[in-house]
Parts: structure tokens; sequence; C-alpha cells
């Protein structure tokens, strides 16, 4: 942070500080009428060490998400509700197109007992399933992390393969490409099918799309939120009878339908009817 920055710095804090002490010395005046709040100090992008995070501008980072420190994410990644990247002590690089799923954290370390700097580096078009913990590893392309897998300092996993649900990856290991652990310790299991090694490329592919659907969301307005709300309530299903006496066709406004590429089988039925 240069000069100029550590002064534009220092003029916030002091202008935070003074709306601050008004809150309280308004408190204190109203007595034993006062109310008080406490407003979270949660910060989904937050910098420490005098490093910021460097995220895509296309990028999904879920409003309880936290990413913190020396963390990169290429374009179309996503990162989901709960998750927390740490980059404090070392970096985290995560390519495009990687979902990091609801409640899993990404850490790294300083460095290994042989003095080793250990950052965290995921490749692109990764998978990682909800409540994964990845610790000072490194996860390469078009690889698949299953749910609440535990990957340990010095893990390589290749292109290509998978780790699998609830596995614990002891520090060291390499999997190879194209092949599927499991285990607590994971051991090698089997081979990837080719069905399986596209499944990887296609839930990539799914999840840029759904987080395109949720950063809209996320964006929406007071006014807007509410306008559905409304929409929803006005629209909401009805006896069919009832509707039918009274000659009430109900519509679904086209606000309220959600996109073919999100529910792509409820799209192949209604094309097949």
């Amino acid at each position: 942070m240069g000069t100029l920055g550590r002064a534009i710095f220092t003029v916030g804090k002091w202008i935070r500080g003074t709306g601050q002490a008004m809150d309280r010395l308004g408190s204190t005046i109203q007595g034993g009428l006062r109310i008080e709040e406490q407003v979270s100090r949660h910060r989904t992008v937050m910098g420490i060490f005098e490093k910021e995070p460097r995220i895509h501008r296309d990028v999904f980072v879920a409003p309880s998400a936290a990413v913190i420190g020396d963390v990169e994410i290429g374009h179309g990644s996503s990162i989901w509700y709960g998750s927390i990247l740490r980059g404090d002590v070392n970096s985290i690089h995560i390519g495009s197109g990687t979902n990091i799923q609801d409640n899993s954290l990404v850490h790294v370390a300083r460095a290994n007992i042989s003095g080793k700097v250990l950052p965290t580096i995921i490749g692109s078009n990764v998978t990682v399933g909800h409540s994964a913990v990845l610790h000072a590893c490194t996860i390469e392309d078009e690889a698949f992390v299953g749910m609440g897998a535990t990957l340990l300092d010095g893990v390589v996993v290749e292109k290509h393969s998978m780790v699998g649900a609830g596995s614990l990856v002891k520090q060291n290991t390499r999997i190879p490409s194209g092949e599927v652990w499991v285990g607590n310790p994971a051991k090698f299991l089997r081979k990837l099918t080719e069905e399986e090694i596209a499944f990887i490329a296609q839930s990539a592919t799914n999840y840029i799309n759904l987080a395109q659907v949720h950063a809209a969301e996320n964006a929406k307005s007071f006014d807007e939120i509410e306008l559905e709300k409304m929409l929803r309530k006005k629209y909401a299903h009805k006896d069919e009878e009832y509707d039918s006496m009274l000659g009430v066709v109900r519509e679904i406004p086209p606000e309220l339908i959600l996109p073919d590429n999100i529910l792509p089988h409820s799209a192949q039925k209604a094309v097949a009817h």
C-alpha cells in the first residue's frame, strides 16, 4: 500500500470511528430507552498483511463466504455459501471455471518440516464438493474432490482424477491422473471411466451456469425482492376448480421462470410433452 493509499485508509478509519463514537453518545443520551445493536463484522472479501484478494469481476462469491488475504481467483469460478479461503501465511491460487462448494475450507502452510513453501493451488474446471478441507495442496485441472474430503499438506491431485467423498488424503500423497482414491487413509480404488471424466467437466459447467443465477439473485435490490414476493403471492397455485368457477387463468410471470440450463431435466420433459 503506497503513501496515498495509507492516507485514504487512515481518513476512512477516522470517519468510521467518529460515526461509532456518535452512535455510542446517542445511546447514552437515550438512557434506559436505548436499544443496542450488534452489527456483523463479517467481510466477504478482506485484506490482511497488506495483501488483498485478486478476484476476476465475473466470479461469484456468496455473501456468507470469506476470501481473505493473498488469494487469486480466475474468471467463471464460484465460491459458495459458508466457504472460507484464508491466504494469510501463504497464497491461494484458483483457476477459471472452478467451484468451491458450500462450507468448504481452503488454507495454506508457511512451510513444511523440510522448509518447502506450501501454497494451495487449484486449477481450472475443478469441482470441490461441500464441506471439503484443502490444506496446502495442489489440485490440477478438471479434478474432482468429493464432499467432506480432507487433503493435507503437500498432496497433489493430478488432472482427471477423483477423491471420494469423506476420504482423508495423507501428507505428500500424489494421486495419478485418471484414478479414483477413497478411504481413510485414501488408497487407490480403480481407474476412472470415460463417462466419469466427462462428468467432471460437465459438473464444472453446471456450476458456472448456476453461479450466474445466484449472482443475479444476490444483486437484486430491496424493491426488486419485495416485488417478487408480491408476485409469488399473487400468482401462487390455487385450486383449479376454484379458479375455473371464477374464470381466472393464472400464468407464471417471466420473472419467476428459471432458465432452462438450471433445470435441464424439466426443460427436456416440457419438450417431450
